[in-house]
């Protein structure tokens, strides 16, 4: 049985603890994974991390990718905010 479309859903990854590469290799499989709801359904990908090295190399290979990246500070810690560009 397939999955319902995820029409504007946001789905999110907690990759705290996790630091490159591991954590861009996290967040590539799943936005492979969810990549169809982001583009034709409006979907968000929600990745928390604690490693500010992370937040540039995955925010840098999402964008070449063609995904719009936003990124907050919060407290101890990164949420960035990965869907369609556009």
């Amino acid at each position: 049985m397939e999955d319902a479309p995820a029409f504007g859903r946001v789905i999110a990854i907690d990759i705290r603890g996790q630091v490159c590469p591991a954590s861009l290799l996290i967040t590539l499989r799943k936005i492979n994974e969810i990549k169809d709801d982001i583009q034709k359904c409006g979907a968000r990908l929600e990745v928390l991390t604690d490693n500010r090295d992370s937040v540039g190399t995955i925010s840098e290979a999402a964008f070449n990718m063609g995904y719009g990246v936003g990124t907050e500070k919060q407290d101890g810690h990164y949420r960035m905010v990965i869907s369609a560009a556009g």
